[in-house]
């Protein structure tokens, strides 16, 4: 039996951060331009004046206080409330590549492993720069490893479906080493004129190298006990941008083309869904939630979070049973609950055990539980 074993995280973390204040006084500014734009038909109660955010709004809702994003002047500028980020020609390496082979080869060098010895690299998050050729590929080249690459997206859910593909690719012997790549600029699909979400996302990536146990050297490690993943069809967390827009005579810029969710159906309806897989994995594998030390969750909401681990532990999780790391990271998509896995592992011992899981659009969600060898 072949035993696969996570032995190296890294994380990329852009230089520009943006807390809340910020956030909202461009936010805010934006709004009375607007206002004032259509005083008249406010006015004459044919439009609803827009209401201001507030750094306590926001903390309310998610428990997000910053975020950091690639690029924060754009974003903080009422007149163009994106981030700015410059064209780059082909030859140059894209920006996912760019945070890829960052936080790979971090991880590489946790694992002491070399880049020609992986044979497979997956490059798995929400949104992918382009169609094609592969960033996973370019990934390849840009590190120097062996074997194929690909990308897949499942939403938020990227990541742990990502490890379950690499750790079958491994399990089956096809491959003795995999990277998992989680570049993740959220800034780019975020409406930031959306009072309800233009607070949720900020950018990052992770990368984990997984591997043949009988070949590992690192003196970390964490063997996968097993993988669980589910999806059910939602339209509760959507975004339209895609390469038939043009053929559609689709508004390229109209809000659909950007993240769009209802913030209440989804709490209401992924909560008890991821619960209960993650019960139910840890019951195939005969093991409980007492056996948990940590639930490295996915960091969308506060809230989310703490009902989850609520549901699973039953009763009130500690900081250090279901870390958070939204408050600085914000929801950073697919690369959240490997962030919490890369920052809050300390303390685990020998026989350990915890879950790594993700939960977003889709519905889709992934649990990965492991031990600490």
């Amino acid at each position: 039996m072949t035993n696969v074993v996570i032995t190296g995280t890294g994380l990329y973390t852009p230089e520009h951060a943006i807390e809340n204040a910020a956030l909202v006084a461009a936010f805010n500014t934006w709004v009375d331009a607007e206002n004032a734009q259509h005083a008249g038909a406010i006015e004459r109660g044919e439009r609803e004046p827009l209401a201001y955010s507030s750094s306590e709004f926001i903390e309310k809702a998610s428990g997000i206080k910053s975020r950091y994003v690639l690029d924060a002047s754009g974003i903080l500028d009422p007149q163009r409330m994106r981030p700015k980020l410059p064209q780059r020609n082909n030859d140059e390496p894209s920006i996912q590549c760019e945070m890829s082979t960052a936080a790979a080869r971090q991880a590489l060098a946790a694992a002491q492993v070399e880049a020609a010895d992986i044979e497979l690299v997956i490059v798995a998050c929400s949104n992918l720069e382009r169609a094609y050729p592969a960033v996973a590929v370019e990934v390849q080249h840009a590190l120097g490893t062996s074997g194929y690459g690909f990308d897949m997206n499942v939403a938020c859910s990227s990541a742990t479906f990502a490890l379950e593909t690499a750790a079958n690719a491994i399990a089956s012997g096809s491959v003795k080493r995999a990277l998992v790549v989680n570049p993740e600029i959220c800034s780019a699909h975020l409406n930031f004129r959306d009072r309800d979400s233009h607070f949720i996302f900020g950018d990052a990536c992770t990368a984990v190298v997984v591997e043949n146990s009988a070949i590992a050297v690192a003196d970390e490690r964490f063997e996968i006990l097993g993988t669980r993943l589910v999806t059910q069809f939602s339209n509760t967390i959507r975004n339209n941008a895609g390469f038939l827009n043009r053929v559609t005579d689709s508004d390229p810029l109209a809000l659909d083309k950007l993240f769009v969710q209802e913030g209440r159906r989804v709490f209401k309806e992924v909560c008890p869904m991821v619960a209960k897989l993650i019960t139910d994995h840890l019951a195939s594998l005969a093991l409980s939630s007492s056996d948990l030390k940590r639930m490295w969750l996915h960091q969308a909401n506060r809230h989310m979070n703490d009902l989850i681990a609520r549901k699973v532990l039953g009763y009130d999780p500690s900081e250090t049973q279901a870390p958070i790391i939204l408050d600085r990271y914000a929801n950073t998509s697919s690369a959240g609950s490997i962030i919490a896995f890369h920052l809050h592992r300390e303390a685990f011992a020998e026989g350990d055990i915890g879950v790594i899981c993700s939960f977003g659009a889709g519905y889709s969600a992934g649990s990965v539980v492991v031990r600490r060898q």
